[in-house]
């Protein structure tokens, strides 16, 4: 459905530091009257396609090998491999408009096209085909075409309607920096080396994020890492400034868990060191080019939560002031934080970037888990209800829900239809068919935008995720996916896969041709009506129409009869959609009684208006309180006085300052979650709501204030069941939340009760932690842990305490592996097999410690770390996950060694026994 929709996004004022959050979201002034219309932005109009350019068409085969001379293993092409190019470009994408365009599409999203590392060799290994490994951010990937291949293709969907999408990566470029200690090492946290200066004065980047100045470095010595770069390759990346080694955090490859989250190598990707002003400008200086020089209409984002904030902060204004000042005023963004879950924890962390950061949207993974539980795994209607209600977090003064892209399966989990075979390995084919169906309609008919990833309107469903999930449309040589099964078709992707009679993409197509011919199930209101076992009811309400559209969902195998409350009382619903009676009548009392079909999905929509409002209804607020799940954000309730369409709107103001908007909602209960991390603890807030209902009548509620709390400290320790080791160190971390760069925590401990004893302070945000020596105290011990969280300008905060008691050590997995090249020596049928009995250690009680001693040949070998039997975790050199081998060379005649891991550090060893 493609239309043009003038953008109503609320233009960002200037925000004061600890006055007022740095989001400019927040930043709307709210002087002119406090009732507004909730916002739709321009994309709420678009249905997406997320396209894998390898993987779609080949229209060019003379550009299979990218120009690039030599084997597979130079230029990356190999039709029969997945984990290789496969042959798809941008020409035949371009060569396919007909078909994407018949599905309705508005949008399509490819994943990254710049020019990769062709191959990576310590990966598999892989080649670039994917795209996230980026040396030229300049270029198209000549496996893929050229400059002007894209401005063909951008031309050629532009004149159709369709916008053109770009997956992005802010986040770090391929693997081209090492490491003097090791190309890919061991995470080291700031708290154990922090960042030096070129002077070698050590300090604390975060303190300096955001602003134009950042200390000189030296890569010689500012990092706990010393990085090099091959011969031949100082000079790889384009833009030339990505080649300056001390631009890059250099700290390790990351464990995806607190800190080196953010800090860390992607498994020897590049981290760039985010938090520099030259990274954060020349990442909006690239991206600027493809907009001014190409006429890109948004990007995807990928890996922000591994970002700080403070680069986003700058890099999405600065995107968006350009792109509108060159002919984009919808240009959007959208990023990807992945996370699992889909309750308000879950929905408190991903809203943080819309809200606290002022990005656009995110990439909706909390909607990727609640429909999968709805519709594979056979969940309860009422957990959708609560997913639905729980949107709230999302509104703020310039966006919300309505905004977020939603999918069902994408590259990296996998694909929607594997789920389903997955989550019910008994389902009959029809049965599979039906789910998938009911999936993209409740994609389709609820709010967001829906995002199909190629080749699911085939029925594709592959084996996992990752290289498991990127099948291609065009005939495939790769036997993974030859032999895959397509839902709703006896075809495999071993033939072309372009079938728009497929049942799937006729489906698809016309839920895409439903919301158009219905504006209100793609940009209304939507509101809960009622849940139970097995089935959802939401209605849809366009407040311009005023007609409400009843949507009803049943995922179970049998008919369902569903009372759903209504704003129409004793009024006529025609059906638009789904199996049932042509019409049905509301009663007098407004409930609809719908018999929704088994694993189906009905809709009907009213044929007159919801009744006028003859005055406003009377609002009140509720006591503002921090939520539970974020202490950063006030949960702020308005109380509305009638039952019909209302949207009631949000605003506060700080201490004596103007009112601004923090957004409006227009689907009960009425809320917003207000962030208010960036405001001085105590300040005063006030706050106050105006509702406006469907006749235009408005009324404002009376004010309440109240002050912004102070942040939470949460200690943590090691170990596990209220014990910790006796002979490791113990580790202790604090949470703190709101967590700003000022703050530092001082850490003590207290031993059998005695006095409280400082162990020490860090500064080193985000993550604060500190290690305590408990080896010289006696089994049995018993500590207790506090954390003190001290910022400036604010009265210091007490944690509360956690108590532990000293124990022997205990494994902390079932098994490990040595395994390597030298497995068959050691007695194992073959080399590199993880789940090798003959080459496990044990774990020895007195040091905690996992040995074995074993007796080999002369010779070279490579070995690592496996645990419980498989290569999902592994370790390598210096006890990085997932990092290189390690090199063992047994001198003439033989000799013994004794191997070890240490299950703390992670770190494997093998020590010769004389």
């Amino acid at each position: 459905m493609r239309r043009t929709v003038p953008s109503t996004l609320v233009a960002a004022a200037a925000a004061l530091a600890l006055l007022w959050p740095t989001s400019p979201a927040a930043a709307a002034d709210a002087e002119d009257g406090p009732a507004r219309h909730a916002l739709r932005a321009g994309v709420t109009e678009d249905s997406f396609y997320f396209v894998m350019a390898d993987r779609f068409a080949n229209g060019d085969p003379g550009n299979d090998t990218g120009g690039i001379p030599g084997g597979k293993d130079e230029h990356g092409f190999d039709p029969t491999a997945k984990g290789y190019f496969n042959g798809g470009d941008l020409d035949g994408l371009r060569a396919q408009l007909d078909y994407i365009e018949g599905l309705g599409t508005d949008a399509i999203w490819l994943t990254p096209v710049f020019q990769n590392k062709a191959v990576q060799l310590e990966d598999g290994p892989s080649a670039g085909y994917h795209g996230y490994w980026i040396t030229d951010f300049t270029r198209i990937d000549p496996h893929l075409g050229t400059n002007a291949d894209l401005t063909e293709l951008v031309d050629a969907a532009h004149a159709r309607g369709i916008k053109v999408f770009f997956d992005i990566i802010t986040n770090h470029t391929a693997d081209v920096i090492g490491y003097e200690e090791g190309a890919r090492t061991a995470y080291v946290s700031k708290d154990v080396e922090p960042y030096l200066t070129a002077g070698g004065v050590p300090f604390d980047d975060r303190d300096h994020a955001g602003g134009t100045a950042f200390p000189e470095l030296d890569p010689a010595t500012s990092f706990p890492y010393t990085p090099v770069l091959e011969p031949g390759e100082e000079d790889l990346k384009v833009p030339a400034w990505l080649n300056d080694p001390t631009l890059y955090h250099n700290r390790g490859n990351t464990t995806f868990t607190g800190e080196d989250s953010q800090y860390g190598d992607f498994f020897g990707l590049d981290d760039l060191f985010t938090e520099h002003p030259r990274v954060v400008d020349g990442m909006i200086d690239i991206y600027r080019t493809w907009v001014e020089d190409f006429g890109i209409d948004g990007f995807r984002i990928d890996t922000m939560k591994h970002v700080d904030d403070a680069f986003w902060q700058e890099f999405g204004p600065g995107i968006l002031d350009f792109a509108r000042s060159h002919g984009k005023p919808e240009f959007f963004m959208f990023g990807e934080v992945a996370l699992d879950g889909s309750d308000a924890a879950a929905k408190a962390f991903t809203s943080h970037y819309t809200t606290h950061n002022g990005m656009q949207a995110i990439l909706d993974f909390p909607f990727q888990w609640a429909a999968r539980d709805f519709v594979s795994k056979e969940g309860s209607g009422r957990a959708l209800a609560r997913f639905f209600r729980d949107d709230d977090w999302y509104t703020d003064g310039d966006s919300n829900v309505h905004s977020l892209p939603t999918f069902l399966g994408n590259h990296d989990m996998g694909r929607f239809g594997h789920f389903l075979a997955a989550d019910g390995p008994d389902r009959t084919p029809e049965e599979l068919l039906r789910r998938d169906v009911l999936g993209h309609e409740l994609m389709y008919l609820s709010r967001g935008n829906p995002v199909v990833y190629y080749g699911d309107e085939q029925g594709f469903t592959g084996t996992g995720g990752d290289q498991l999930a990127r099948q291609t449309m065009f005939a495939s040589q790769v036997p993974e996916y030859a032999d895959d099964d397509q839902l709703g078709s006896e075809e495999t992707p071993a033939t072309d896969s372009f079938d728009t009679d497929h049942p799937l993409y006729r489906a698809i197509a016309g839920l895409d041709r439903l919301v158009e011919q219905h504006p209100a199930l793609r940009r209304g209101a939507q509101q809960v009506r009622a849940a139970g076992d097995g089935f959802v009811a939401f209605s849809r309400i366009d407040r311009r129409q005023q007609r409400e559209y009843v949507v009803v969902l049943n995922s179970t195998e049998g008919r369902q009869r569903v009372d759903v409350p209504t704003w129409v009382r004793d009024g006529r619903f025609r059906k638009v959609h789904g199996e049932g009676p042509a019409s049905l009548r509301s009663t007098g009392g407004g409930d609809l009684r719908v018999t929704v079909p088994a694993l189906g999905a009905v809709v009907y929509a009213s044929t007159g208006r919801i009744p006028a409002s003859r005055r406003a209804p009377s609002i009140r607020l509720g006591r503002p309180v921090p939520t539970q799940v974020a202490r950063s954000r006030t949960k702020v309730t308005a109380r509305v006085g009638g039952d019909s369409f209302y949207e009631v709107s949000f605003q506060a103001k700080v201490d004596h300052g103007r009112w601004r908007d923090i957004g409006t909602d227009d689907s009960a209960p009425y809320r917003v979650f207000h962030d208010t991390a960036g405001l001085r603890p105590g300040a005063q807030v006030t706050y106050r709501a105006a509702v406006l209902d469907n006749r235009g009548h408005s009324r404002v509620s009376t004010a309440r204030a109240t002050s912004v709390a102070r942040p939470t400290v949460e200690v943590g320790t090691s170990g596990s069941g209220g014990t910790v080791s006796s002979v490791d160190p113990v580790t202790v971390t604090a949470t703190v939340d709101p967590e700003r760069p000022s703050q530092s925590v001082r850490f003590e401990r207290s031993v059998d009760g005695g006095a409280w004893e400082v162990l020490g302070t860090d500064s080193s945000s985000p993550a604060f932690t500190i290690r305590d020596d408990v080896s010289g105290l006696p089994l049995g011990t018993r500590l207790r842990y506090r954390a003190v969280l001290l910022e400036p300008g604010t009265p210091r905060v007490v944690g509360r305490p956690v108590a532990v008691t000293t124990a022997a050590p205990t494994p902390a997995r079932d098994s490990v592996t040595v395994a390597g090249s030298l497995q068959s020596e050691i007695g194992c049928p073959e080399d590199w097999q993880p789940a090798c009995a003959e080459s496990r250690l044990a774990f020895d009680p007195t040091d905690g410690r996992w040995h074995a001693t074993f007796e080999l040949p002369a010779g070279s070998y490579e070995w690592k770390i496996a645990v419980d039997g498989s290569w999902e975790e592994n370790y390598g050199a210096g006890g990085a996950a997932g990092g290189d081998n390690l090199t063992l060379v047994v001198p003439d005649g033989g000799a013994t060694y004794r191997f070890t891991w240490d299950q703390v550090s992670k770190e494997p060893s093998a020590t010769l026994v004389p």
